[in-house]
C-alpha cells in the first residue's frame, strides 16, 4: 500500500478505537482506505413481479445493473443516469435496499430497488449483451451464483414476493 498523497510506502500502525490503520511516515498521518462507491440496481416492473437482469458483453451469467457513482454525484443521481446509459429505460422511482463491500472490484455497492416500465423499448449500450425480464423465481434461478448480485436479489425477493401474493389475493377476492 502506498500513500495516495505523496506515494510513500504505508505501514500499519495502531490507532485507538480503530485498530491497525495504514500510516504514512512522510505525511505523518493515518491514511484510511479509500475505495469507489457504486450503485447496484434491482430493476423491477411497476407491478414488482418481474426483474430485469443483464448479461454483460462476453459473460455468460446474468447480473443486476450497476455503475460507479461519479465524483460530485449522489447515488440518487447515478441511478437514473446508469439505467438510461445501459438500457435507455427511465427510472420511475427507487428506494434504498442494502449495501455490501464487493471485494473483487474493491468497491462499496449500494443496492436500490428501481422501478422501470417493462413495456418501454430497451436499447442496450456496448457493456450489455442481453437484458431480459424474469419472474421473481426465474430471476433467482438465473442470477450469477455466489455473487454480490445474488446477495442483493435474494435479500429483496421475500419482500417483492409478499407484494405479489397480496396482489394475487386481492384479484381473487374482487367480485
Amino acid at each position: 500500500m502506498y500513500c495516495r498523497d505523496c506515494g510513500a510506502k504505508l505501514t500499519l500502525r495502531f490507532l485507538e478505537n480503530e485498530g491497525l490503520i495504514p500510516y504514512c511516515e512522510q505525511c505523518g498521518a493515518f491514511k484510511f482506505p479509500y475505495f469507489p462507491v457504486a450503485v447496484a440496481m434491482t430493476v423491477v416492473n411497476r407491478r414488482q413481479d418481474k426483474i430485469l437482469l443483464a448479461r454483460h458483453t462476453g459473460e455468460e451469467d446474468f447480473k443486476l445493473f450497476a455503475g460507479y457513482i461519479k465524483k460530485g454525484e449522489t447515488a440518487e443521481k447515478a441511478i437514473p443516469r446508469e439505467l438510461r446509459e445501459e438500457t435507455t429505460l427511465t427510472a420511475v422511482k427507487w428506494r434504498y435496499h442494502a449495501s455490501r463491500y464487493h471485494d473483487a472490484k474493491d468497491v462499496l455497492m449500494l443496492n436500490f430497488v428501481v422501478t422501470a416500465d417493462e413495456n418501454a423499448p430497451i436499447a442496450l449500450n456496448e457493456e450489455i449483451e442481453e437484458a431480459r425480464w424474469f419472474t421473481l423465481e426465474e430471476a433467482r434461478a438465473n442470477i450469477k451464483r455466489n455473487s454480490t448480485a445474488e446477495y442483493f436479489l435474494t435479500g429483496i425477493l421475500p419482500e417483492l414476493g409478499k407484494k405479489e401474493a397480496k396482489k394475487e389475493k386481492a384479484k381473487r377476492s374482487d367480485p
